[in-house]
């Protein structure tokens, strides 16, 4: 079983490992507030003006204003922000959002090109072919239709794209998940170093969900 607790000391172990291995250049240690009706929240402080993600700008701008107002816990070494945040009721998860906004471009490594070419862990970083797009995975508790499962994949903002997922991530999860599809060449010359956390949460998929194509959570 996934506790506040348990989420919130992974969040902060996962964030000092990433920053052990110079993965990123900035970052927020979570935070963990109590709410009135037993509701716990863990995110990095100043997480309640999120609404760009959902405006119908440019992705661009939108990565811009999230940089800028410092909306993400931990900023990559490519510039890619990520998001991790949950809330729990009396110890049981309600709803979580994980996002992952790679940077639409690469100032730091058009400011120092030669650091990131001779070290091993950027190669995928500086490829020019790369198309950067966001993903997300969400989890609410108050759904389950057919077309919107409580856990969800969302790819690149489009506004119907809801992948079924077996059940909702921890947040060794969805770092680990990151860095093998993303940031491959770093992954495998330290996966082992990352803090292990075997906690994981319950699954919530349909059977009815499991006929379509979907994501299984370990």
């Amino acid at each position: 079983m996934s506790t506040p607790e348990i989420i919130y000391r992974q969040v902060g172990e996962l964030t000092s490992d990433l920053i052990a291995l110079s993965m990123c250049n900035h970052q927020k240690y979570p935070s963990m507030k109590d709410c009135h009706g037993g509701i716990r929240e863990i995110g990095f402080g100043n997480d309640s003006s999120l609404s760009v993600v959902l405006k119908n700008l440019p992705y661009s701008e939108i990565y811009k204003e999230l940089e800028r107002a410092q909306l993400y816990n931990i900023k990559m070494i490519d510039g890619a922000l990520i998001q991790l945040m949950y809330r729990f009721h009396k110890n049981k998860i309600e709803n979580h959002r994980l996002a992952f906004f790679p940077s639409p471009y690469l100032e730091e490594y058009q400011n120092d090109p030669e650091t990131y070419e001779s070290d091993e862990r950027y190669a995928e970083i500086i490829m020019k072919n790369i198309v950067p797009f966001p993903l997300r995975f969400d989890f609410d508790s108050d759904i389950g239709k057919l077309d919107h499962s409580k856990a969800h994949l969302s790819l690149g903002q489009y506004k119907n794209c809801r992948i079924s997922v077996s059940a909702p991530l921890t947040p060794y999860h969805f770092i680990s998940f990151l860095l093998c599809n993303f940031y491959n060449t770093a992954y495998r010359k330290f996966h082992g170093k990352l803090t292990l956390h075997t906690e994981k949460f319950s699954s919530t998929i349909l059977k009815r969900e499991q006929n379509l194509i979907y994501v299984q959570i370990p």
